[in-house]
């Protein structure tokens, strides 16, 4: 498969959401110019992202079939295979993405969360079981779990990101704003919050310029 780029995964996702809002309104194809012009991106980028997923060429004036592309799209995001996930660290953020329905859309289904707090440990949230810290690997085993979801003080992250990749874990997705240092042979992807809404603030400082 041709390789590809952070930022056209980052796409992909996005011409999901867009495609499914259209079947939910009823609409049953697109051209990949229609696609382009709702999105602000460029015909030839969104017609070269959707050729290397998609099974079927695009026709003449109808374009793609928007059940089929979904599907050819969630395929290839992976959402279609029941990933296993843990959250590490059952405080405030971690309790709301526990709770959180939407990640099965994705293929990710939190089983347990982890924790080192006695008050926490033997209960659940939204009927998934919090587990002590310490009993990683044996659940990590019992429950297949594949990605680990942390969200842990700052101060222990590299800590208890060492724990995971010795008790097995396979994926790191990293709420905690510090750089681990990890096994290029785990995956992990970093979600900065601090740095996204440094975006935010600079864009929206733009806008009142404008």
């Amino acid at each position: 498969m041709e390789k590809v780029s952070i930022r056209q995964l980052e796409r992909y996702p996005i011409y999901l959401n867009y495609l499914l809002s259209l079947r939910e309104s009823g609409v049953s194809s697109i051209s990949s110019p229609a696609i382009a012009k709702a999105l602000s991106l460029s015909e030839e980028q969104v017609r070269k992202d959707l050729q290397l997923v998609s099974r079927s060429e695009g026709k003449p004036k109808s374009g793609r079939n928007i059940d089929e592309l979904i599907s050819d799209i969630q395929e290839f995001l992976g959402y279609k295979k029941v990933t296993n996930a843990a959250v590490i660290g059952v405080g405030h953020l971690g309790q709301a993405l526990m709770n959180y329905k939407g990640f099965a859309e994705f293929g990710l289904n939190i089983v347990c969360g982890f924790d080192v707090d006695s008050s926490l440990i033997g209960t659940k949230v939204n009927n998934k079981e919090v587990f002590s810290l310490y009993s990683l690997s044996s659940k990590i085993e019992q429950f297949d779990i594949k990605v680990a979801i942390l969200v842990t003080p700052k101060e222990s992250a590299q800590e208890v990101a060492n724990m995971l990749v010795n008790a097995g874990i396979k994926a790191i997705w990293n709420f905690v704003p510090v750089h681990l240092n990890i096994n290029d042979k785990i995956a992990v992807e970093n979600v900065n919050l601090a740095s996204s809404l440094a975006i935010l603030e600079h864009n929206l400082k733009q806008k009142g310029d404008e």
